[in-house]
């Protein structure tokens, strides 16, 4: 069937306005949850910094892993890891433990206390949030879900709805 003159040509990519939306709607979003972190690591900022948390967070996400492993997943190099590792293991946070089969190899995985921290700075970070989403209209908020599942798809992040309480109840450490 010939398309009509007055029928716009449908695209398979949006229009550049649109992503341009998007993108800005995204940022401000983004710094809004960056505020919320920041505020959730204050009770823990003695303990851990930022980057050590992210480390826990992984972990708790993941599981057991070798160091190489961790390395990449959090974008560092294997020595700033290791680093970061034995500051978590001194403060009791993480257990090291060398595979006995390669002497080279180190895995890691979160102690109880190491729990303890991500679900408490988590649980802060799901009481804010959802205190905003509350004052959301309730008709947005399952676009919003729609919406950002699909994000972390294209982002490559897994989406949990599991708290990190849930998660080391089934078996998920």
């Amino acid at each position: 069937m010939a398309q009509h003159a007055a029928e716009p040509a449908l695209s398979a990519e949006p229009p550049e306005d649109d992503v341009n939306a998007v993108t800005s709607a995204v940022l401000t979003a983004s710094r809004l949850l960056v505020a919320i972190s920041a505020r959730s690591l204050t009770a823990v900022e003695e303990q851990v910094t930022l980057p050590q948390f992210r480390m826990l967070v992984v972990l708790a996400t993941h599981g057991e892993m070798k160091l190489v492993g961790l390395a990449g997943r959090l974008a560092v190099n294997s020595s700033t890891a290791m680093r970061m590792a034995d500051r978590l293991s001194v403060a009791g946070l993480i257990d090291r433990r060398v595979n006995p089969a390669n002497r080279r190899e180190i895995a890691l995985r979160l102690t109880e206390y190491g729990h303890r921290i991500v679900e408490d700075v988590t649980a802060h970070r799901r009481e804010e949030i959802a205190a905003i989403v509350t004052r959301m209209p309730a008709d947005q908020r399952t676009g919003l879900v729609t919406a950002l599942r699909a994000f972390t798809d294209a982002g490559g992040e897994p989406f949990f709805s599991l708290t990190a309480r849930d998660a080391l109840s089934i078996g998920w450490d």
